[in-house]
């Protein structure tokens, strides 16, 4: 399919995982993709095997100057841009009772803060026809043991694709939240081990963790004119697991 040629996209936490796999498919699909993250290595390896129409600039979300990097050179390369996949979040486990200011500061400055900067910053090089997609999860709606932090995080992003759908009222931008469940991806193995993916694979109707890939193919959908009248939704792809 080629219903993205000519766009430009910026995935955060495009290196691994969920966006790596966006990444594949929106450039499959004929998008020039901007990867950002943390670690250069890894940056390298994912350019290294998605080819030409990929590249990487490496930061965190949680740092506005690396943001402008990232905005910088893809203004300087394509001159503006259509698809912002706000992708990049953490998540770790702490019972109630364990919590620390610090788990809750790390979670919050990525996983909301983090989104808020690197979709603002985008705004001025996108127009009508742009496509905003933010990284929720089926914990956001439901809550999951352990995850304090990292399920009210999700719960506030999936707000601010509600407010920012009102905000951007009039600019023929779009923005969406793509919610998915157990996912095998780094993160979620590290975070919750073999035992952990076991529990959210029979917790789930489909009886399995989703693979990155099911979920890069949601996001091209997102991405492209086939979501032309969805804004401020979000779209569960989650085997059933936060809707029964």
């Amino acid at each position: 399919m080629t219903r993205l040629n000519g766009k430009t996209a910026v995935i955060t936490g495009g290196a691994t995982g969920i966006g790596l796999a966006a990444a594949q498919r929106l450039i499959d699909e004929g998008a020039f993709v901007f990867l950002f993250g943390r670690r250069q290595d890894v940056l390298d390896a994912a350019v290294a095997d998605l080819g030409p129409n990929a590249r990487g600039v490496q930061g965190s979300v949680s740092d506005e100057a690396d943001l402008d990097r990232l905005y910088a050179a893809v203004k300087a390369e394509r001159g503006t841009l259509d698809i912002v996949f706000a992708n990049a979040g953490v998540g770790s486990q702490l019972k109630l009772g364990e919590i620390t200011a610090e788990h809750i500061d790390e979670t919050f400055d990525i996983n909301v803060k983090g989104t808020i900067f690197t979709v603002q910053k985008a705004l001025p090089l996108m127009g009508e026809g742009g496509s905003i997609i933010l990284t929720g999860s089926s914990a956001g709606t439901t809550g999951a043991p352990a995850f304090t932090a990292y399920s009210a995080s999700k719960a506030a992003v999936r707000n601010l694709a509600r407010t920012w759908a009102e905000d951007l009222k009039g600019t023929g931008i779009r923005v969406n939240v793509l919610s998915p469940g157990a996912t095998a991806t780094e993160l979620a193995k590290a975070a919750l081990g073999e035992e952990g993916q076991k529990v959210f694979a029979s917790m789930t109707p489909l009886q399995r963790m989703a693979d990155p890939a099911e979920i890069g193919a949601a996001a091209a959908f997102l991405a492209s004119s086939d979501s032309s009248f969805m804004t401020a939704s979000e779209l569960a792809v989650d085997g059933g697991l936060a809707q029964l």
